[in-house]
């Protein structure tokens, strides 16, 4: 009998196996704990992963909020899950192209939040202090964009990209 496989057609060549999709979640959980992150901002990017932070979309799916509430804080009109404030809200996942130029790196391409983390995280070519410091930025990058959501929600003040940008530069030294 053949282990369970999940194909997946990208320009008809490639395939993911669900242990290749395994491994890539269980990287980035590894990933979480950094030494020089305080506890609680570890825990945050471990609920964040899987998908239990508070975003509208899950607390519609548990019945808090209306279905009339769920979009996105930044105001770009569209459904405020994980997914969509970390990759691909044309506010706050625009930040990441600051980020990158801020460190000299290229983009990361991925479509999960675990893929974007381990690929980020390796952007450093196997040097393990450079790949700690990228793990870091990547872990307080996440906790700032988090915060930056909340007080746009419950404060109704607002931060520039490039004001986050400065806390996650001041926050990764």
């Amino acid at each position: 009998m053949s282990p369970c496989r999940l194909s997946l057609q990208i320009d008809g060549s490639s395939s993911l196996t669900l242990r290749k999709a395994s491994v890539t979640l269980d990287a980035a959980k590894g990933l979480i704990w950094h030494t020089q992150v305080p506890l609680k901002v570890s825990i945050f990017p471990w609920r964040l992963l899987r998908d239990k932070l508070p975003t509208k979309a899950n607390l519609i799916t548990r019945g808090i909020l209306s279905s009339e509430a769920h979009y996105c804080v930044s105001g770009c009109g569209a459904v405020e899950s994980v997914q969509h404030l970390f990759l691909s809200c044309s506010t706050f996942g625009s930040l990441w192209s600051l980020v990158r130029s801020w460190i000299g790196f290229s983009s990361v391409d991925s479509h999960t939040l675990s893929d974007h983390f381990v690929q980020f995280t390796y952007l450093a070519d196997g040097l393990r202090a450079r790949r700690s410091f990228m793990q870091l930025i990547w872990l307080v990058y996440v906790w700032v964009m988090w915060n930056e959501r909340n007080h746009r929600l419950f404060r109704g003040s607002t931060n520039s990209l490039h004001q986050m940008l400065d806390k996650t530069k001041i926050f990764s030294y």
